[in-house]
């Protein structure tokens, strides 16, 4: 059976996305891209981004083609490279090694290449085709196509939560009320984050690292060994310093900031000396961080993709701003009473035409919890349930 011009291009497209998926939790703060040689109906080599200043996926791929690149079709997830950063610009290497066309998943958000690539590829006489699954490529890079486009980052929001919504004793009181499997998905969303920002009651009440733990990963051993390749960034919001010294979160290696509106020298010495990097930043109207600002300063630092994780009333707060692109709530069989605390604390909501409503992308059984993956619902989407 013969397949269509656009079939094989998206069949070799889905192999490149594939393959970009392998850097998921390394490339930071690069984008993922994967990368597929074709030549006369069948792959010569492939390629993937492994790590921030290494080979990009297009060179990977055409080293280990060598001189049967001449003549091949690329299939590249993102647009190759036109400028110099840490490695040499891809649209040199793809011209230089004779390549004939090239498919392009999506146009690089970047506006130091935004179609500088592309141009630079037709200028050479190949032949160039873009947006081959450019849905499937924007999904896998939403962090760095937010941080390129808008200077922000992408934030997901994860909570865990009992059958009846409430996600810790009153007490404070949280672990655990969801088992190894869904705990283990949690290290997973956390290795693939530049950045883990809480608050400093999650702090004080639960004593957490926030680190990307090996033992609970439940990967095989060449993706654990990716996955805890690199810690994430810890970022605590505390507003007036309140961070205890003596927390679990300063035992454990990798990088922490405090964000702050207090500019109490002495606690900021005390807690530089520990090694955070304290952030002072000017308090809002109503006396509080100012988080769109915070997640500012965290994309200007590279940061893609932050995973919030933190109680209801700070996570009430993101929504409210609008700054949660993303919810993944676990859910436990298990009852905590009206007692408990919440899940999201939010406010103003009096009215059914008030409530927030959601678009659920996904829910699936982890171990003997069930996976809630979700987003706020656009106006349009809205009406279309009206």
């Amino acid at each position: 059976m013969r397949h269509t011009a656009s079939a094989c291009a998206e069949y070799y497209m889905a192999r490149a996305l594939e393959l970009a998926r392998r850097g998921l939790y390394t490339t930071h703060p690069n984008p993922r891209v994967g990368c597929v040689l074709v030549k006369n109906g069948r792959v010569i080599a492939e390629g993937w981004h492994e790590r921030a200043g290494e080979a990009h996926a297009e060179v990977q791929a055409l080293m280990r083609a060598g001189k049967k690149a001449k003549g091949a079709t690329a299939y590249v997830t993102l647009e190759p490279c036109s400028h110099q950063g840490r490695t040499p610009p891809c649209a040199d290497a793809l011209i230089a090694a004779g390549i004939k066309s090239v498919v392009i998943g999506m146009q690089d958000p970047n506006p130091e290449v935004a179609g500088r690539g592309i141009a630079k590829l037709q200028a050479a006489g190949i032949q160039v085709q873009v947006g081959v699954l450019q849905a499937q490529a924007e999904a896998l890079n939403p962090g760095f196509c937010r941080r390129m486009r808008e200077q922000m980052p992408w934030v997901r929001c994860k909570m865990a939560m009992s059958l009846d919504g409430r996600t810790g004793m009153r007490s404070g009181e949280s672990q655990w009320i969801t088992g190894p499997a869904a705990r283990a998905q949690v290290q997973g969303l956390r290795a693939q984050s530049s950045a883990i920002v809480t608050g400093v009651d999650t702090v004080i009440y639960d004593d957490c690292a926030l680190t990307v733990r090996a033992p609970h990963l439940l990967l095989d051993a060449q993706e654990t060994a990716l996955a805890c390749e690199r810690q994430p960034l810890r970022v605590i919001l505390d507003s007036n310093l309140r961070t205890p010294l003596w927390a679990q979160i300063f035992k454990h290696p990798g990088d922490i900031w405090i964000m702050t509106t207090c500019d109490n020298a002495q606690k900021r010495a005390d807690l530089e000396a520990l090694g955070a990097q304290v952030h002072v930043f000017k308090a809002n109207a109503m006396g509080r961080l100012p988080l769109a600002q915070v997640l500012k300063v965290l994309a200007q630092s590279g940061c893609n993709e932050i995973l919030l994780e933190t109680g209801a009333t700070l996570a009430g707060s993101f929504i409210q701003a609008g700054l949660v692109d993303a919810l993944v709530v676990f859910m436990a069989p298990t009852l905590l009473g009206q007692g408990a605390r919440p899940l999201f604390a939010l406010t103003g909501i009096e009215k059914m035409a008030d409530q927030r409503p959601l678009v659920i992308d996904n829910i699936r059984a982890v171990g003997h919890d069930w996976r809630i993956d979700a987003h706020f619902a656009t106006p349009s989407q809205t009406a279309t349930h009206e």
